[in-house]
């Protein structure tokens, strides 16, 4: 991590040497490069249901949903979106969209229609992929309606005829496109709230999958078995997990929900050897005794990354102890970026491991710095300020948004996150806390995160939130949502002395509020806000 002061600027980059970025190609074409030997190996298979799709039919069935795409009217630029959970033809869908030109855009298929509705129009979408069980959600918004799977139904267009219409359709349409062209665009709630698309090019997503996949051997080309959990709408599910996997020609075993059973099923049946997931499944793979009901020497799990949110310290210690074989990696990324950081390089390369619980050293080709948040002054080593981050892989702006592009992106082409961290002497990085999220309690920040971490050392505590409620004297005050294990016989009182004794007096939890569950988004986020809604409004029934 060499740190430069430009102009008094600390900017710090890779430990690494930066690595080359192939131009000229698509993000399907780079993807696919040297499939010809892979033709016969299972790209995608469905854990529960076994269909699956072979590299083969990965590259046949994109060439047909691009052709048919465009000849039924999609043009350069224009948006797909998809609403379906994680199935096996989910890779050939994103690349088909793209290799037409389109855009693709996933979509949460657990979403409502009125959100679904928000998503097509804000996008300014020209088409819709889903299946018969989501079709009920899509079929009023306008818009002609692709539907995987074997049925028919009136007022869509179904998957095999779409594919076969490919097959009459010549080369003639064909489209050149560039890698500046946009080729997804997710939605995400940005470093500021409200969802936002996310525009990203062919350009973006090959420099990130150059950046995350420095360390592969070659040896591990065609040999890997990752676990498709993390919904394949969500950016690091389609780039992280599906592309990085085709990139490297091994498979990925695609699960359309989580269930402890089928999980742990999945993972012993399909052999997956690298499990991207979330904290609160690490949670339940530490505290659920549905565990105990497998023999788990028949893992051949080698290792599982989490994203998404930060992993208790306590938590990555009881896992281990329980999965001795099984490194625990952390990466820290956001859709307008895609990864940023990895814990994890090859130690046969002479690349390091980071300290257990950073979220890791910077990726090649990143820039990065941290800022005073009131300043905008970047700030030295072992200081906390705000994460940015400059590349090639930095979003081109939020779609129709110019407002938030500017608050997000500045005039350097920093990114920046929201997030607040800082990197110590051996360049790795920790991160704090969202700004969002800091507790302001008479002036001092407490981190939620921090206070969370504590409080799932308790013996009793299951799980846990904290959030920040509006308080006269103090502006906000840190409270607690914790669920207890059944057997638990402690009361607030103990609960509230348990924090106060590890923390300074202003971190302390001012009231704890027992609850049967954490409600979490898909990518294992806990919903703040809802908890403090939820709170509000059972505060103002009993005044």
């Amino acid at each position: 991590m060499e740190a430069q002061k430009q102009d008094n600027e600390h900017i710090f980059r890779s430990l690494y040497p930066s690595v080359p970025i192939p131009d000229k190609l698509t993000l399907p074409e780079f993807v696919l490069q040297g499939v010809e030997e892979f033709t016969e190996k299972v790209a995608f298979v469905e854990a529960v249901t076994g269909k699956a799709v072979t590299y083969g039919d990965v590259v046949r069935d994109t060439k047909r949903l691009a052709k048919a795409l465009t000849s039924v009217g999609l043009r350069k630029g224009q948006v797909m979106v998809v609403v379906l959970p994680n199935v096996a033809e989910y890779g050939i869908i994103a690349l088909g969209i793209m290799s037409a030109g389109g855009v693709f855009s996933g979509a949460n298929p657990t979403a409502l229609v009125s959100e679904i509705k928000k998503q097509v129009e804000a996008s300014g979408a020209r088409g819709i992929i889903t299946d018969s069980t989501n079709f009920e959600k899509v079929k009023n918004l306008g818009l002609p309606v692709i539907l995987l799977g074997e049925e028919k139904i009136e007022g869509a267009v179904n998957w095999k005829d779409i594919l076969e219409a490919g097959d009459k359709c010549g080369d003639n349409n064909r489209v050149e496109i560039l890698q500046t062209d946009l080729c997804a665009l997710p939605f995400s709630s940005g470093t500021t709230g409200l969802q936002k698309g996310v525009m990203l090019t062919h350009r973006n997503l090959i420099a990130n999958l150059c950046s995350t996949l420095f360390s592969v051997r070659s040896e591990m080309i065609g040999e890997i078995v990752t676990l498709g959990l993390i919904p394949f709408f969500h950016i690091y599910g389609i780039v992280g997990i599906c592309c990085a996997t085709m990139k490297n020609k091994g498979k990925v075993v695609a699960m359309s929900r989580y269930d402890l059973r089928l999980f742990l099923n999945a993972l012993i049946a399909h052999e997956v050897s690298f499990a991207p997931i979330v904290p609160p499944i690490i949670l339940n793979l530490v505290k659920n005794p549905i565990v105990d009901e497998f023999d788990l020497s028949k893992l051949k799990l080698r290792s599982v990354m989490t994203a998404a949110a930060p992993l208790a310290p306590e938590l990555l210690t009881a896992f281990e102890a329980k999965f001795p074989n099984v490194q625990v990696q952390e990466a820290y990324g956001l859709t307008e970026h895609s990864c940023i950081t990895l814990t994890h390089g090859d130690p046969d390369k002479g690349q390091g491991i980071a300290k257990r619980n950073s979220v890791g050293f910077i990726l090649p080709n990143l820039e990065v710095k941290f800022i005073d948040p009131d300043t905008g002054r970047s700030l030295p080593k072992n200081t906390s300020g705000e994460l940015c981050v400059r590349s090639q892989c930095v979003m081109q702006g939020y779609f129709e948004n110019k407002e938030e592009t500017e608050k997000t992106i500045d005039e350097e082409g920093w990114l920046h996150t929201g997030d607040i961290g800082y990197i110590d002497d051996d360049g790795d990085i920790f991160i704090v806390d969202r700004i969002k999220e800091l507790i302001k309690y008479k002036g001092f920040q407490v981190a939620p995160a921090e206070l969370e971490a504590i409080l799932l050392t308790h013996p009793s505590v299951e799980d846990v939130a904290v959030v920040p409620l509006p308080d006269e004297e103090a502006g906000e005050i840190p409270v607690a949502c914790v669920v207890m294990n059944p057997k638990a016989k402690e009361k607030e009182e103990d609960i509230l002395s348990f924090v106060a004794a590890n923390v300074a007096h202003y971190k302390k939890i001012r009231a704890v509020y027992f609850v049967d569950s954490i409600p979490k988004s898909l990518s294992g986020k806990i919903m703040r806000r809802l908890l403090r809604d939820n709170i509000l409004s059972i505060k103002k029934t009993l005044l």
